[in-house]
């Protein structure tokens, strides 16, 4: 993310966390290239699945990427039966005048035509404006899931983070940028899942990981850090947190999420 430095020195953050190894890096195309075809193959064997009844879902790409980059993971939320939409703002150039305006209005648009909160679900750099959101407007968010997400200001050091400088160069930084990372940072006042990888090749997983608190919950797969939008595996644990019954207090199984990603809901929760 972008360095903000002083961010770093004191304060309750630890030591700056390292990038990941460089093979893990080196692996990242190589390892998505087998991840996506497996999902898409995955996705037309097995029967359809209604999860969602017809719930809202807002996807946020990564930085640099654009919503074609998460349509394998829209793909496959659709066949769940979500209501899922990109974000419409073209390729992510970080935090631009355009995206810290452009979001709120794409997520309050979603909200009035459904009229029902709306889940988010952010990968990389998503996933941290997916949280700001979740703190601007968490009356139009009933939860938020993360893929692959530094938050942490330890983890602000990534594999990426000369380009966001020279993206801020090129496309301009909103005023508003350090406040706004400031935000995201703070405990999250919305149900969060935090989704990571531990063989992650651009960031380091335990600036993703969540604090323990109420509602909140980390959940480790094995994925490329581009293939959490592909990943089979990645791709079952999203539906499986969108479909959680809050009230009933259900917290993350493996078996539980293999079932449903297989069979679909069990009887007892379906309307």
């Amino acid at each position: 993310m972008y360095d903000f430095e002083d961010s770093r020195q004191g304060g309750e953050s630890g030591p700056p966390l390292s990038k990941p190894m460089f093979a893990l890096t080196a692996l990242e195309v190589l390892r998505v290239a087998v991840e996506f075809p497996v999902s898409v193959g995955f996705d037309a064997v097995v029967p359809q699945r209604r999860l969602g009844s017809g719930h809202p879902v807002l996807v946020l790409p990564g930085f640099y990427a654009s919503d074609s980059l998460t349509g394998r993971l829209r793909a496959h939320l659709r066949k769940l039966d979500y209501r899922v939409h990109g974000w419409g703002l073209g390729s992510n150039h970080g935090l631009t005048d355009e995206v810290v305006q452009g979001l709120p209005a794409r997520l309050d648009a979603i909200h009035q035509r459904y009229g029902r909160p709306v889940s988010v679900v952010g990968w990389s750099f998503g996933g941290l404006l997916a949280r700001w959101l979740g703190h601007v407007h968490s009356d139009q968010i009933d939860r938020v899931i993360t893929l692959g997400s530094p938050w942490r200001p330890e983890g602000e050091i990534t594999r990426t983070t000369a380009l966001f400088e020279r993206a801020a160069r090129k496309y301009g930084l909103s005023p508003d940028a350090r406040d706004i990372v400031d935000v995201l940072r703070q405990p999250m006042p919305v149900p969060c899942t935090a989704i990571y990888s531990k063989t992650d090749g651009i960031v380091n997983w335990r600036s993703c990981a969540l604090d323990p608190a109420e509602n909140h919950e980390n959940i480790a797969v094995t994925s490329s850090h581009i293939g959490l939008v592909s990943n089979p595996l990645a791709l079952a644990v999203v539906a499986d947190r969108l479909a959680q019954d809050d009230s009933a207090g259900e917290p993350f199984e493996w078996g539980r999420c293999l079932r449903r990603s297989l069979f679909g809901p069990s009887p007892e929760h379906l309307p």
